[in-house]
């Protein structure tokens, strides 16, 4: 057996909790995390999550049934992740940002048991629950205590290897309990999933029941473990079905492509929703015993001042935040001597900023990451060394994916070709959850078709040329137009709407809808963006809205927004 099948082999035999437990073994009172005052040990960690994974099962959530966690970054959030790892249950991250139908849709299509929430958001959950939706949801519990709303933080912090909150802390507003109707909002109060996980002296214990339980559970490579949403060309996300050992195997790729190291102090901002945060740095940096800074959102300022504070060597963030960094004030005053590795990703980063920084920090190294949330989510890396010869280039295939570049007619694209980029591998998701046709649509004989056109040159390098599919990228996250443009065709004067992406130095990608108008209606672009604003997320709100007379077709009468991005672009 080579050395690629014995590290997969592994992989498949591994739990994504384990992982913790392992560096807990290895570095029980070395610092894991570090989220606003609050400081665990990798013991410590460990126990948390134990405790939670108890509790859950406590809670009667159980075999396979799935957890929604809605909200901001916090030590609560990724403990819930690897407490659902450990009892056997799946883990549904839902954006921040949704509101309305949008989380009820998720909510609904992945029949979530449980919602863990953040206590700000919880107006919009019982909005949900209390228009009826989300039958399934049993029980709702919070992630932080209500009294650090909306700060991501807690009063009171804890030293390594001690416990982090303070157990009898109040927590405001109700909360639904197993056997009590969430919507009703008669539910008796319940710790917070923070207060759950570190306990503190006489504070909420699982029951011994359910330690036992979890000891006796048998939960395997090939069992789900997430459900990634992810958007495409309807209004429709889809559930991306990963497993522990697709997940596993991604984290292996990550660590070899992006040279990860236990040595390395990293700093998280990204919010852990998208797989990017989650699976291509936390649990990375996790398996390997590194000390992990976590921030609720990425703030700017508080990126650069913890930098230079706590001399963090490892930074990702997303171009839309590379951006304004790049232009900061506080750039020039701040000292960034430490950091050694810079990972950018989710979407394109303009050439002129990555000059700028690689020119006012020669000794980082600059990673491009490429990937499709369907492969967990890392498909391709460019190293720093290859930044200066193909600087626009999104790297090579990583250690478990393999790709490949398919024409139009099925064939495969010759050096330089323009194609399709195609991938397989043990990162590979399992289908779409409840989705069988559009599973089938995607795969190509075991083989992922990304919707991204692509060239690759004798290297082996890819350069992304443009998309297949219409999908939007804006700041990291896709938006569907159809989903937008739904909610435009809902506004009286609108005969006909396009919506499609167009290049933006903050946002890489803007919302841009292109309207025309029935005979005689009246209606402003400010018009069209407060219609939009009150039903979808903000990040899908169009940032320009146009009037035209009409939109391009084809004979056929197929709409070209390949042509409304050329004209504008």
């Amino acid at each position: 057996m080579n050395t690629t099948e014995q590290t997969l082999q592994a992989a498949r035999a591994t739990r994504l909790d384990q992982i913790l437990t392992r560096s807990a073994q290895r570095s029980p009172r070395e610092v894991a995390l570090r989220f606003e005052e609050r400081t665990h040990s990798y013991e410590a960690l460990e126990a948390a999550v134990t405790n939670v994974a108890a509790a859950l099962l406590d809670a009667g959530i159980s075999g396979g049934e799935r957890v929604a966690a809605y909200g901001l970054n916090s030590d609560a959030y990724g403990v819930l992740f690897l407490a659902c790892a450990r009892a056997g249950l799946v883990h549904v991250p839902v954006n921040f940002a949704l509101k309305g139908g949008e989380l009820r849709y998720l909510l609904e299509d992945s029949g979530a048991a449980l919602l863990a929430v953040d206590p700000a958001l919880r107006p919009s959950v019982q909005a949900v629950l209390d228009d009826g939706g989300a039958p399934s949801v049993r029980a709702v519990w919070e992630l932080l205590p209500g009294d650090t709303a909306g700060t991501g933080a807690a009063n009171g912090g804890s030293d390594a290897g001690s416990t982090a909150a303070n157990a009898n802390a109040a927590a405001t507003g109700e909360r639904a309990t197993e056997g009590a109707n969430p919507a009703s909002g008669t539910g008796s109060a319940a710790p917070s999933v923070l207060e759950l996980a570190f306990p503190g002296e006489g504070g909420p214990r699982p029951s011994e029941e359910a330690r036992q339980r979890l000891e006796g559970l048998s939960v395997g490579g090939e069992d789900l473990a997430q459900l990634l949403y992810t958007s495409g060309t309807t209004s429709a996300p889809k559930g991306a079905m990963m497993t522990h050992a697709a997940l596993m195997a991604e984290y292996v790729s990550a660590t070899i492509a992006l040279d990860l190291s236990a040595e390395d102090r990293p700093l998280i901002a990204m919010p852990l929703y998208h797989s990017a945060a989650m699976h291509v740095f936390l649990m990375p940096y996790l398996a390997l015993g590194a000390t992990i800074r976590l921030l609720p959102k990425p703030d700017v300022g508080r990126i650069l001042e913890l930098v230079e504070a706590e001399r963090i060597t490892s930074l990702f963030l997303a171009p839309t935040v590379w951006v304004p960094l790049a232009n900061h004030p506080e750039l020039e005053s701040r000292d960034l001597s430490s950091l050694e590795k810079a990972q950018y990703g989710a979407s394109i980063m303009p050439t002129t900023v990555l000059a700028r920084l690689q020119a006012r920090y020669p000794r980082i190294g600059f990673y491009n990451c490429f990937g499709q949330s369907e492969l967990g989510p890392l498909c391709t890396v460019l190293r720093p060394e290859e930044h200066e010869v193909r600087p626009a280039s999104a790297g090579r295939p990583v250690y478990f994916v393999q790709a490949r570049v398919m024409t139009a007619d099925g064939v495969e694209a010759a050096v330089g070709e323009p194609g399709e980029v195609q991938y397989r591998g043990p990162q590979l998701f399992s289908g779409y959850w409840g989705k069988p046709e559009q599973t089938a649509d995607a795969l190509d004989g075991g083989w992922f078709r990304s919707g991204d056109q692509v060239t690759r040159d004798a290297g082996g390098y890819l350069q992304v040329v443009d998309r297949i599919k219409d999908v939007i990228n804006t700041g990291g996250v896709l938006v569907a137009p159809r989903e937008v443009e739904d909610v435009i065709y809902e506004i009286e004067g609108v005969a006909e709407v396009a919506v499609i992406g167009l290049p933006d130095e903050r946002w890489i990608e803007a919302v841009t809808a292109i309207v025309v108008l029935k005979d005689g209606a009246q209606l402003t672009p400010e018009g069209v963006i407060a219609h939009v604003k009150e039903r979808i997320a903000g990040f899908k709100v169009p940032k320009t809205v146009e009037f035209v007379a009409e939109l391009p077709r084809n004979q056929s009468g197929k709409l070209l927004k390949r042509e409304l991005r050329a004209q504008r672009s």
